[in-house]
């Protein structure tokens, strides 16, 4: 084009440009798409545009806004994180969410267990139609799925531990293929988009015949001993520095969970059950190992072991051996008999499976683990800032939340260049809301407990429930629920652990629960405190 102009005149260009995403398409049909979204751009016009955008956006935040009162910088992390999570998912189109989203070549775009276990909670409570969409996609590769169990063995479904399209990309085995807890992980984002959504239809489509086969690959790699207790050998938890164990707690009880969420399913679905050969016999089995599954204990130290024998493995020399991270400077050989942690394992099991675990248990759990936790991975900070809110450890929490969310925006990995984290991001909300906000949902109703750092003045937050918008609204001594949309009038939720019963006509106020703690704060591994607010902030100085 050429275009003259006289001076002080402008020159307006509109371009418009459209996009689709070929994998489920034929070319005629991804250009008719393509012709189609531009067609209609030019007949909405930029102003247009703009303002479907605006709308979209200003929905989006009237569901998901976090606000942080007396932390700015969390305050933009939380939001910076939020963004982009809806970038990486609004239309992703039935395929993986990558751990990068949209923004580098970090692991070739590659996803992960982050998905479900990291992203998608966030992504239920906030824009539940996108985890619908990345489930189907998940739902899409069973056949493949399916494929890998044979080529291992076994029975039901092994979905991949790295993929970008169903097949499993990872070569290494001790923490690639042998961490199975995947297939609990998407078990788990199933379950939870029904019970928050309240939408069955998801599970009808597609979402049984995934929990039954996660279910029977369960049962194809555990087994009952003399004594009737079932175990699970020669797998890896999310700890990837202790690899092919006896009895992961995390992925006993998150196996546990799979096998009864998929007998429930049945019983819900009963003719995809008889369609998939599903009889009552077989769900029972399910149930009956779910009930005897092995949660490995120290009577003498009075916590959990992470697996079978953790607590006697050898103590790590940190004063030593302590450059970071060790995967970089260490052979596996010795850290996979060492009580050295990568990222949080059992603490993660408390968070997703709180209900299982006492508070006495937490504490002490917290404590030991802390001691051992080095965090060479982006996935531990906002689980150990959720598990340290919940025992009383608030400063410290408030140190691991402020790491979870700006770890990109502080380039605190010194990796940013190759894309953000999404996990982590989608983890800095999960630390503001699970840790502060107290939200827990793994016995299928809102929990909501309350306790803020003394760094918080204030915190509220936005969630949906059913078709309810709940907003909370929490400083620390009262906290005020706020209940609109929804068909019905009420909605029970709990309430530091007792139900209460909410109303839409008038907002409900309540006191804050004090958190105590019943042991100190525990140290960290020499080097790997987190990144302390104080430390950073003398740094800008």
């Amino acid at each position: 084009m050429i275009c003259g102009l006289r001076p002080g005149q402008k020159l307006r260009i509109v371009k418009y440009l459209a996009y689709g995403w070929s994998s489920k398409r034929s070319r005629p049909a991804l250009r008719d798409q393509a012709a189609a979204a531009l067609h209609n751009a030019r007949y909405s016009g930029w102003q247009g545009l703009i303002d479907s955008q605006r709308e979209y956006l200003d929905d989006f935040w009237d569901n998901a806004d976090v606000e942080v009162e007396g932390d700015g910088e969390s305050q933009q992390a939380v939001r910076f994180g939020l963004f982009h999570l809806l970038q990486a998912s609004a239309r992703a189109e039935r395929r993986a969410i990558p751990s990068k989203g949209l923004t580098g070549t970090g692991y070739d775009g590659h996803a992960f267990w982050d998905t479900e276990g990291y992203v998608l909670p966030v992504l239920t409570y906030t824009l539940p139609h996108a985890v619908a969409d990345s489930l189907r996609w998940r739902a899409s590769t069973l056949d493949m799925a399916r494929e890998r169990a044979a080529e291992l063995g076994l029975k039901g479904a092994s979905f991949p531990w790295r993929t970008i399209r169903g097949q499993e990309c990872s070569a290494y085995w001790p923490a690639g293929t042998a961490a199975f807890h995947i297939n609990a992980d998407i078990a788990m984002a199933f379950e939870r988009y029904r019970v928050v959504t309240g939408d069955d239809t998801l599970e009808a489509e597609c979402g049984v015949t995934v929990l039954v086969e996660t279910a029977r690959l369960w049962m194809s790699i555990g087994h009952h001993d003399r004594h009737g207790v079932w175990h699970i050998d020669g797998i890896t938890g999310p700890d990837e520095y202790t690899a092919i164990v006896r009895d992961n707690v995390f992925t006993n009880l998150m196996a546990a969970n799979n096998l009864v969420v998929a007998a429930d399913a049945c019983n819900r679905q009963p003719e995809a059950a008889r369609a998939m050969g599903v009889t009552a016999e077989e769900a029972a089995t399910w149930r009956d190992a779910a009930d005897a599954v092995s949660i490995p204990y120290d009577e003498e130290l009075g916590v959990h072991q992470q697996c079978e024998g953790f607590t006697k493995f050898a103590e790590w020399d940190f004063e030593n051996d302590n450059k970071y991270p060790l995967l970089l400077h260490e052979a596996y050989v010795r850290l996979y008999p060492a009580q050295v942690i990568k990222q949080a394992d059992l603490v993660l099991a408390m968070q997703w499976q709180s209900h299982a675990f006492t508070p006495e248990q937490k504490a002490r759990n917290v404590d030991y683990y802390e001691r051992r936790m080095v965090r060479d991975s982006s996935l531990s900070a906002c689980t150990q800032a959720v598990m340290c809110a919940e025992v009383g450890h608030l400063e410290l929490a408030h140190d691991y939340a402020y790491e979870a969310a700006l770890i990109d925006l502080r380039d605190l990995h010194a990796n940013t260049r190759d894309g953000l984290h999404m996990a982590s991001l989608a983890g800095a909300w999960t630390a503001i809301v699970g840790g502060f906000g107290g939200l827990r949902d793994d016995e299928g109703i809102l929990d909501i407990d309350p306790a803020l750092p003394e760094g918080i003045t204030r915190l509220r937050f936005r969630v949906r429930w059913r078709d309810f918008r709940l907003v909370v609204d929490a400083n620390h001594s009262h906290v005020t629920y706020t209940l609109s949309d929804g068909t019905g009038t009420e909605l029970t939720i709990r309430h530091a652990g007792e139900e209460l019963t909410l109303k839409t006509d008038s907002p409900t106020t309540v006191a804050v629960r004090p958190r105590k703690s019943l042991l100190p704060p525990p140290p960290q591994p020499p080097g790997r405190e987190p990144m302390h607010r104080r430390s950073l902030a003398r740094e800008d100085s």
